[in-house]
């Protein structure tokens, strides 16, 4: 899939494209990324994702019923 263009599971409505943000080291703001696996604990980084797949999020919202549907795309 890539260029997804949902239509809501619930009530069949289109879906808006937006993003969820999530806030890292000094309040920054950045989007959430998925990552291959299972995570690692690391005491200086917190989880360990050197080496592993990584995408960006992108999420989608449905104006009618709020459901929100979330893709990770290469």
């Amino acid at each position: 899939m890539s260029n997804p263009d949902p239509r809501c599971p619930a009530c069949r409505e289109p879906m808006e494209q937006g993003f969820v943000l999530d806030r890292g080291h000094g309040n920054q703001g950045r989007l959430p990324e998925w990552v291959e696996g299972t995570p690692e604990k690391n005491f200086w980084v917190g989880i360990k994702t050197k080496g592993k797949e990584k995408y960006t999020v992108l999420a989608f919202r449905c104006p009618r019923c709020g459901l929100l549907q979330s893709y990770a795309l290469e």
